[in-house]
């Protein structure tokens, strides 16, 4: 099953840049897709009908901000939407779907540059997420998660990390928390095949940063440590244009699982 995961900026922008044909043409079987900017009833016609996935949303109250989407081609036994917390989950960040014994979390994390309260929110935020994703591993499931984590964990992970170490996005208490993530028992799926810097997932627009290759690792694909056996690869597809985001992904064996 290739899972892929993507910050797109805007639905309805990049509906018009090739989006549908790149999900035809990719072979995915589940896609999450962040910061949607858009409910199911503002899509262009068709949309929805697009033939082969089920289609899940999490809307924003606020219009044209956040939002999460999951299409998938298998029908989940049971979706969930939000993290059951009212200040949270007025921004439509989370998803959660669930397939047998393997429950699905696409979220849309914080970002905390705006100003010291927009911090706390993401800090806060990450803590309530950890607490549902425990949840689940308690009743004895297996965890997928992925989206903009809106962190890079480790120096290998931008390209100027020196000049960031005081921008939310690269601070030490935001990086810590992914330790602690990690320490739960999770892994980062990119690292279990490739531990070199230079590899990223988003570039400033307006510094048009991308042609240099200027970028931030701040998507990510995590997996219960217990699901290692069936993780056959986890790659970045930086070819793919459309949003200041790259495609993200996993393969994984499901029937082996």
């Amino acid at each position: 099953m290739r899972l892929i995961s993507w910050n797109v900026n805007g639905l309805r922008a990049i509906l018009k840049k090739g989006f549908l044909d790149i999900v035809e043409n990719d072979g995915m079987d589940v896609l999450c897709i962040q910061e949607t900017k858009a409910s199911p009833e503002q899509l262009p016609a068709g949309v929805m009908e697009y033939p082969g996935f089920f289609k899940y949303f999490s809307r924003a109250e606020r219009k044209g901000y956040s939002g999460v989407s999951t299409w998938t081609r298998v029908e989940p036994d049971e979706v969930e939407t939000g993290l059951g917390i009212e200040r949270f989950d007025s921004e439509g960040r989370t998803l959660i779907t669930r397939f047998g014994n393997v429950v699905l979390f696409n979220v849309y994390f914080p970002n905390g540059k705006k100003n010291s309260e927009r911090l706390q929110y993401k800090l806060d935020f990450y803590e309530a997420f950890l607490e549902k994703a425990e949840e689940y591993r308690r009743s004895g499931r297996s965890i997928v998660v992925c989206g903009d984590v809106n962190t890079a964990h480790t120096e290998k992970d931008l390209a100027r990390p020196k000049e960031n170490e005081k921008i939310s996005g690269f601070l030490p208490v935001e990086r810590k928390w992914i330790d602690r993530f990690i320490s739960h028992g999770y892994l980062d799926t990119f690292r279990v095949f490739n531990d070199e810097g230079g590899h990223y997932s988003w570039w400033d627009y307006k510094t048009r940063a991308r042609e240099r290759n200027i970028g931030w690792r701040i998507d990510y694909f995590f997996i219960s440590r217990d699901l290692l056996p069936v993780l056959k690869d986890a790659f970045i597809l930086e070819e793919i244009p459309g949003s200041d985001h790259c495609p993200i992904g996993i393969d994984l064996d499901v029937d082996s699982a």
